[in-house]
């Protein structure tokens, strides 16, 4: 049985990187939108097809010819169901070749029928902004505007296509605050509580 563990995060919160983390300690590949768009290229697909951070969005009739492979196109441009459908395929196949972990687009929903551990890493909104004011140099008030608009955007995009509720306990085997044991122990925590729950072999 292979390792699935699929993370959602409040922007700012640091659950890529405790992704990140629980990579490295379990020698499991991490995929964020980089390296999903990463493999889709080398599956055929133009990197294009998952440019902007999980933005429903139309591409360019042109984006979708790469090694000759035709897209999903509706009139000149690809539908955001099809884009979903495309992402998703890359997602289950990543899944099917062996142990990974998977940061946000929407993965959960993507690999509701599979064995995984869904985990949601969260963090009080002061702690955020704090944590981007030192990390990305914002004035706390930018920090402030950004991660409502980044929390706003991701809560749609998932809202829209698993009709869930992000962010919401009732979705996740495990939701954490990352502010409580920084970005190794939350990582740790959750391997720990991965391990109790069968689901990290």
């Amino acid at each position: 049985m292979n390792t699935i563990i699929n993370i959602g995060r409040s922007f700012g919160s640091g659950g890529g990187f405790v992704g990140h983390a629980i990579g490295q300690k379990l020698g499991i590949p991490f995929y964020d939108n980089n390296l999903i768009c990463k493999a889709a290229e080398e599956n055929g697909y133009s990197k294009s097809l998952f440019a902007g951070e999980e933005k429903r969005s139309l591409f360019n009739m042109s984006s979708f010819f790469v090694s000759g492979r035709p897209g999903y196109l509706e009139g000149n441009y690809a539908t955001d169901n099809m884009l979903f459908e495309v992402q998703s395929s890359v997602i289950k196949e990543l899944a099917r070749q062996g142990s990974a972990i998977f940061i946000g687009r929407c993965a959960d929903y993507i690999l509701r029928e599979s064995a995984c551990l869904n985990v949601f890493v969260c963090a009080p909104l002061e702690y955020r902004i704090h944590r981007l004011m030192e990390t990305e140099g914002l004035s706390e008030e930018e920090a402030s505007r950004l991660i409502r608009k980044k929390d706003r955007t991701r809560e749609t995009y998932y809202n829209y296509y698993t009709f869930g509720a992000w962010g919401h306990a009732d979705n996740y085997h495990l939701c954490i605050d990352s502010s409580v044991l920084g970005i190794e122990g939350t990582a740790d925590a959750i391997i720990d509580f991965g391990r109790k729950a069968g689901k990290i072999l």
